[in-house]
């Protein structure tokens, strides 16, 4: 994505509990001269900061124009991942486009494959299947936090139907009572009137 040089861009990642998120970026520089994106951008870093559903603030770090960053959830939920690049340029000098390459991944634990090749095959498939029972215990995390999303859902929906109900009833009754008053005045005007 782009985003101005002193302008902090946020991405909202829905994540499970007890759930590693790494996240991978590099920040380009627009050059006036080649009218073209810079490989790499000197001396320009980005603060990450990432918030949690509560807006308790999990990691608030610089890093520098390319780099990693880490963090495990504490609670499920909405988390805000915010980049604002650490540009000391005034507001109004500060009008270079940044462009910025961002891939999150949620729940990955990467294999090392350097020590998977200096090891012999049994500890190759050892590895692996840690690696594969890691997997199985995200994916399972993930069908509880999908879970308990859609139990809260449904409760909301419940509830919404319910509040729906009562007012639809309570609005009936309104009608009928309206409609009862206005009968009753229209004969008690009639008979005064000596209309009936």
């Amino acid at each position: 994505f782009h985003s101005g040089e002193r302008e902090e861009k946020c991405i909202i990642e829905d994540v499970p509990s007890d759930t590693l998120v790494i996240g991978n970026y590099k920040v380009q520089r627009w050059d006036i001269h080649k009218r073209d994106f810079l490989e790499s951008a000197p001396g320009l870093g980005m603060f990450v900061t990432v918030t949690t559903p509560h807006a308790d603030v999990l990691l608030s770090k610089l890093y520098g124009p390319q780099g990693t960053f880490s963090f495990t959830s504490e609670i499920s939920g909405e988390h805000v991942i915010c980049l604002e690049s650490n540009s000391t340029r005034f507001v109004a000098l500060a009008g270079s486009k940044l462009r910025i390459h961002l891939d999150i991944r949620v729940g990955e634990h990467f294999l090392d494959e350097a020590a998977i090749q200096a090891k012999d095959k049994v500890d190759e498939i050892n590895l692996r299947l840690e690696h594969l029972i890691e997997q199985i215990h995200h994916v399972s995390k993930e069908q509880n936090y999908e879970r308990e999303r859609e139990e809260k859902f449904r409760k909301t929906s419940e509830e919404t139907n319910s509040n729906i109900l009562w007012w639809a009833i309570v609005q009936t009754l309104i009608l009928i009572s309206i409609g009862i008053w206005q009968m009753k005045s229209l004969r008690d005007f009639f008979i005064s009137k000596k209309l009936v």
